[in-house]
């Protein structure tokens, strides 16, 4: 961290932000003393914002270490917005890792035309487990906030058939890696203003699909029933931690 950038970190927000993390961090166990983890950074304000706030001296966290990492998925050819992300990491003194590869235009040929968003994904994370392991990472956090549990959640009762969604601190490969979601608590209307407030590098996101995805269409449907009930988020938000496993229908005998 520089100089000037301890120096920003003061405002009401960030020190609203930061309690935050620091108490769903804690909540769910997902920083241990020694801990190694790498930030997954996209290079949008969520996982900026997410970079940024673990760069921070903590109250009540243990002692860790951390990589940034960031897996270009070769939309933008020209890879400007890799420079700019690049420069971003220089300037902060960061240890980062860094990789062009062409996982988005495979996930969006034409042998891939249904469902072009999970291979993305599932490539995008296979190469950042593969790194995890070669850095002696044993936790792997993303920038998944508050809205992005909701929107998940109806994403798979719509689309999957399930009621499930991302969890805050996911054991995988046995328990030999976690995921870890520090900004669980947090809206991501105050994550976009912090990001403002910080002037984080404004990077264009080129997937083609970014604003047709299933995603996008329940965070409009959202939007669209806030207009009559503000408390719709913050219901389905409080309603997955009241499960009534009376009140669900059974599963079927096979």
């Amino acid at each position: 961290m520089t100089d000037e950038n301890k120096k920003n970190k003061n405002t009401k927000l960030f020190l609203h932000l930061k309690k935050w993390l620091e108490k769903a961090v804690l909540d769910y166990g997902m920083i241990e003393e020694g801990d190694r983890i790498l930030i997954g950074v996209s290079g949008g304000a969520d996982s900026l914002a997410l970079l940024d706030l673990l760069d921070s001296p903590m109250l009540f966290i243990p002692k860790f270490s951390f990589i940034a990492v960031n897996i270009d998925m070769g939309f933008d050819q020209t890879y400007k917005t890799y420079e700019i992300l690049e420069g971003y990491f220089q300037g902060n003194n960061y240890t980062y890792i860094m990789e062009k590869t062409d996982i988005g235009n495979l996930a969006h040929s034409d042998i891939n035309k249904k469902n072009p968003c999970f291979l993305c994904s599932r490539l995008r994370r296979k190469r950042i487990f593969e790194i995890a392991d070669a850095e002696g990472c044993n936790k792997i956090a993303f920038a998944h906030h508050r809205d992005d549990i909701i929107e998940t959640l109806l994403i798979n009762m719509f689309y999957g058939r399930e009621i499930s969604t991302m969890m805050p601190n996911q054991s995988i490969f046995g328990g030999k890696l976690h995921i870890i979601r520090p900004l669980v608590y947090l809206q991501e209307e105050l994550i976009k203003k912090y990001s403002k407030e910080r002037q984080f590098p404004i990077l264009k996101n080129e997937c083609p699909t970014s604003n047709t995805s299933k995603r996008i269409y329940i965070k409009k449907l959202l939007d669209g029933l806030e207009k009559d009930n503000k408390e719709i988020r913050d219901n389905i938000y409080k309603a997955m931690s009241h499960v009534k496993p009376d009140y669900l229908l059974p599963q079927k005998k096979k």
